[in-house]
């Protein structure tokens, strides 16, 4: 089993960081994991993604060219990765960024309105948490239990009293039905 994920979205959207929990959680799993940052220099409010593999073997390249797996958090990143996210896999966006009726043959597509989720629930920065639950819900090689783990290791100390939220979020994607 090996799953690449690719999460895109601007600066400030905490695409890194949803990474980085994806990440963990497959090595707390005791998987093989890659994780590959990449910003643009302006940081926030510029382009970020991040590719994520996780895999039962040993992972030859970092690089994430054509996903199994796209979140995408804006219009620009769907853009420019729908077409690369390969044959049968999956597409998530956030709905509430991106309007209109996303369409491409030969993938499955989860719209989810993340940002309104967040914004409503007092969680407003944490829409990524939120779409990374929703991705966790619609997969098997990851596990909500195994993220909430991760996640009291990847909130920094000095955010702790942020772990709640995020376990809040990631919960409310998890359990998001369309």
């Amino acid at each position: 089993m090996t799953k690449q994920v690719l999460i895109a979205g601007f600066g400030g959207q905490g695409v890194l960081f949803a990474g980085k929990l994806l990440a963990y959680e497959g090595l707390l799993d005791g998987k093989e994991v890659s994780w590959l940052p990449s910003y643009g220099p302006e940081m926030r409010g510029g382009t970020a993604n991040c590719s994520v593999t996780i895999s039962d073997a040993p992972i030859g390249s970092p690089i994430v060219a054509n996903p199994d797996i796209l979140i995408a958090m804006n219009k620009p990143s769907l853009d420019k990765y729908i077409n690369e996210t390969k044959e049968g896999g999956q597409i998530f966006y956030d709905s509430s960024l991106i309007s209109g009726e996303v369409k491409r043959d030969g993938v499955e597509i989860y719209p989810i309105p993340a940002t309104k989720i967040a914004d409503e629930k007092g969680l407003k920065t944490l829409a990524n948490i939120i779409m990374l639950g929703h991705m966790i819900a619609k997969n098997d090689f990851v596990s909500l239990e195994g993220a909430k783990g991760a996640l009291s290791k990847v909130v920094s100390e000095r955010h702790k009293d942020l772990l709640n939220f995020n376990v809040q979020a990631l919960t409310l994607g998890y359990e998001y039905k369309a």
